[in-house]
């Protein structure tokens, strides 16, 4: 079966080697779509069994099926509103990890919620509050629930952040302000666990990219000037691989910008 990363994964200029993620196991959410799904197909391409949670059914088990018949690794769904995590639900979720799979390597929070594009002088706060849930406070209540099992071999966490939140934009509210959050967070994580010599965490900014919610926050936009989710997965592997003969990671609580990297690497 060829596919959009077939496609674009001659243009890498990183090459990884094809097994370089054979035997990990990497939580991904918002797996369903977008960067998330493009993420779950190429970690598992390379070797890792994938942990695809999301929102919705069907978007996952679409990826599922995609994985199934595309590599030898063993997904599993996971279905979650993000809104409503709870610690309790976050505790059964690492158990499980535990239990299928004997550990974690890798996490990647992607789902977002984009919220209303208002000033915030009309900006309605329960949706304020939403955003910021699934956004910010639910990758804090999933990372530590999961950061026992992340911290007991070499790990990453990857934090799928946004040009807003590195520089404030009108109209763009609590989207933006739960970005400039998730920075924070990473950082602070980074700090806390840098001792430790196992876990790396980085904020990646993948600018403008051909996903739902871009149309959605830009519907005149012509999709195809903007590129596709697979592009950025070299970086993503890049990260997520860890070290390798040759290459320097970047240290971790590095903020990172996808374009940037792609331009200025190698």
């Amino acid at each position: 079966m060829y596919t959009e990363l077939d496609e674009v994964r001659a243009s890498w200029r990183y090459q990884p080697d094809e097994d370089c993620l054979a035997g990990r196991t990497i939580a991904i959410t918002g797996a369903g779509a977008g960067i998330g799904a493009a993420a779950a197909k190429t970690f598992a391409v390379y070797g890792a069994n994938i942990v695809l949670i999301g929102r919705s059914r069907q978007p996952l088990e679409d990826v599922f099926d995609w994985i199934a018949a595309n590599t030898p690794t063993e997904p599993v769904i996971v279905p979650a509103d993000l809104e409503h995590l709870t610690e309790d639900a976050a505790a059964n979720l690492r158990d499980s990890i535990q239990d299928t799979y004997g550990g974690l390597h890798g996490l990647v929070h992607n789902a977002s919620r984009l919220g209303a594009k208002t000033p915030l002088a009309q900006y309605p706060v329960e949706e304020w509050q939403r955003v910021l849930q699934t956004n910010v406070t639910a990758p804090f209540i999933l990372t530590k629930a999961l950061l026992p099992l992340l911290t007991a071999s070499e790990s990453c966490v990857i934090n799928t952040s946004s040009t807003v939140g590195r520089e404030g934009r009108a109209y763009w509210g609590a989207y933006s302000v739960s970005k400039f959050a998730l920075e924070g967070f990473s950082q602070i994580l980074a700090d806390e666990t840098e001792h430790t010599g196992l876990l790396r965490v980085y904020s990646v900014n993948p600018g403008g990219t051909r996903t739902a919610m871009r149309a959605e926050a830009y519907p005149a936009e012509d999709p195809l000037s903007v590129p596709t989710p697979e592009t950025h997965m070299d970086l993503y592997l890049y990260l997520m691989e860890g070290e390798s003969q040759g290459k320097t990671l970047p240290v971790t609580g590095a903020q990172l910008d996808a374009r940037t990297w792609e331009l200025n690497r190698g």
